[in-house]
């Protein structure tokens, strides 16, 4: 897969409130479901795996994935069955019990307990890892990370693998840029539909946050252009995944 390079600033960043109805007129509007985002989302994030950190083949390669109970961790849990159909080694940490689980997230999860995935509630099984995927925490964080998500936050930065994030790294604020602690220090995060504001135009913010989101990917998840265009977005948003179903932004 061939990654193609776009301009930043030829792209509209944009705000949680905006991110929320992105969400809303896919499903209520397009009827476009959230499992059908998750799947997108996770099958993008499992090609971005392949070609930027395993050389293009994964079998053999140990990836830990990191799982929120959320439409982040359900996206992270796609890219964890993809990722073990591609023959690569997979371990899986959530957050929280089952119980605690959305039901898109729930399902992804049982397909993994199908699968036979080592799963693990609050710990890593192991410490071998030639990648880390984050993605317990998305565009829901309010606050500083607690309880068995921090210290899986704490885990990962401590580890020498190379982190990836799902749609921003875990502790930060995508909107606003705030970086609460303890944050992902993520070597590339591969955001979702459109970036988000504090991972740019944030002057307050803009080098702290890119010091955590590393390189900075977009990948598609099937939003009609003509979305955006809805008066509640107003935004003009032009062909950006004509080539390439991710894009990095510079």
């Amino acid at each position: 897969m061939n990654i193609p390079t776009i301009a930043a600033k030829s792209v509209p960043f944009i705000n949680t409130q905006q991110m929320i109805e992105v969400d809303r007129a896919m499903i209520e509007e397009y009827r476009i479901s959230l499992m059908q985002m998750m799947e997108n989302a996770g099958r993008n994030l499992a090609h971005l795996v392949r070609e930027r950190f395993f050389d293009g083949d994964p079998r053999g390669k140990t990836a830990v994935i990191l799982a929120g109970t959320g439409g982040n961790g359900g996206g992270a849990l796609v890219c964890a069955r993809r990722l073990h159909n591609y023959g690569a080694e997979i371990r899986v940490a959530i957050s929280k019990s089952t119980s605690n689980f959305t039901p898109t997230a729930a399902h992804q999860l049982g397909i993994l307990q199908q699968m036979g995935i080592p799963i693990a509630i609050g710990e890593v099984i192991g410490d071998e890892a030639d990648l880390i995927i984050d993605g317990l925490i998305g565009y829901s964080l309010h606050g500083d990370p607690r309880g068995a998500a921090g210290e899986l936050i704490r885990w990962a930065n401590a580890h020498p693998a190379p982190i990836l994030a799902l749609d921003t790294p875990s502790g930060l604020d995508a909107a606003s840029g705030i970086v609460y602690e303890p944050v992902i220090r993520a070597m590339a995060t591969m955001t979702l539909a459109l970036p988000k504001k504090g991972m740019w135009t944030n002057p307050n913010s803009y080098q702290t946050a890119v010091s955590q989101i590393g390189e900075l990917y977009l990948a598609d998840i099937s939003v009609p252009p003509a979305l955006y265009a809805n008066p509640a977005l107003g935004l003009s948003v032009g062909h950006i995944f004509a080539t390439s179903d991710i894009v990095r932004l510079q």
